[in-house]
């Protein structure tokens, strides 16, 4: 079952990108052209090519109900008869009262989110963040001292080697290949495609043309809107969050507006598109085989939730 003894945020956090172009590169028109997805907003972004190979939020949540459901059976038959379906190890402390890392994860599209520029500049969008911790703060009751021992295996006979949160993890991936390439492969696939992206000759003068947008504007010539919103003169604190000045939040606007007069974000997916189906047809068996693992996980905690197991 998932923890969230941190909590996580990510700003503009989209998959980073991909690919380098095969010879002659495309015209000026090329930013509005065929194949090229007009993207204001985040919700304009079709899924990419490795959408297939990865684990929705909804499989995520499923996989959390079935580990729950057989930790409650594990600890159920351990002699702890009424141990609920939702439950937590620690007190819950209000979000004021507790610590958070935020890892502020950029792309060389950045954001899209015109609002939050207005509002916030670079900074963290503290509405979305509380909305994030309230949606994953811990629910049910919290474990006794003797349940906590079980749940971890810190004692008690019979109990499964690292406790029944364990077994019933265990029990999810048990008919699992190969958990590790199933978790890793595809994440060290976009890795690898997406410095190809920044390399691409289409990426790059779509970048130009971004960071002429920025001049002509009247603000800094950027290399990249990751490169804008990471500029130190915005003061980002080790909380994440920036100074939130006239300056940092007029050039956050300027960078979206020119991002949307150019399609800056539309080149990205389809050059990203592009490069992942490539890599996909090259490495096919791999990604098959990450496929056919995540399957075997989805009909098990079918047959959990189901009842069948």
């Amino acid at each position: 079952m998932a923890r969230w003894a941190v909590a996580v945020v990510a700003v503009a956090a989209l998959a980073a990108c991909a690919a380098e172009q095969d010879g002659g590169g495309r015209d000026e028109g090329g930013a509005h052209g065929p194949g090229v997805p007009e993207i204001d907003d985040t919700k304009d972004m079709p899924p990419l090519p490795h959408a297939r190979y990865e684990f929705s939020t909804r499989d995520y949540t499923r996989q959390d109900q079935a580990v729950a459901r057989l930790t409650q059976r594990c600890m159920r038959s351990h002699g702890f008869a009424d141990f609920p379906r939702q439950w937590h190890e620690q007190k819950f402390e209000p979000m004021s009262e507790t610590h958070h890392a935020v890892f502020i994860s950029t792309t060389l599209h950045g954001s899209l989110d015109l609002d939050a520029a207005r509002k916030g500049g670079y900074g963290l969008d503290r509405d979305a963040f509380k909305k994030f911790y309230e949606a994953h703060a811990p629910k049910g009751r919290l474990v006794t001292q003797r349940e906590y021992a079980a749940l971890n295996g810190f004692g008690g006979r019979g109990i499964p080697k690292g406790g029944c949160d364990q077994d019933g993890t265990r029990r999810v991936q048990a008919d699992v290949r190969n958990e590790t390439r199933m978790s890793g492969y595809v994440a060290d696939r976009s890795e690898a495609v997406a410095k190809a992206v920044a390399k691409d000759a289409r990426m790059r003068r779509a970048l130009d043309t971004w960071g002429d947008c920025m001049a002509d504007k009247g603000f800094k010539r950027y290399a990249s809107p990751e490169a804008a919103s990471r500029d130190k003169a915005w003061g980002r604190g080790e909380d994440g969050d920036t100074r939130r000045t006239r300056r940092e939040r007029d050039t956050a606007v300027a960078d979206i507006e020119c991002k949307r007069e150019h399609n800056t974000a539309g080149v990205w997916w389809s050059v990203t598109a592009e490069l992942q189906r490539r890599d996909i047809d090259r490495h096919r068996s791999a990604y098959e085989a990450v496929r056919a693992d995540q399957e075997r996980i989805r009909a098990t905690v079918r047959d959990v939730l189901e009842g069948e197991r």
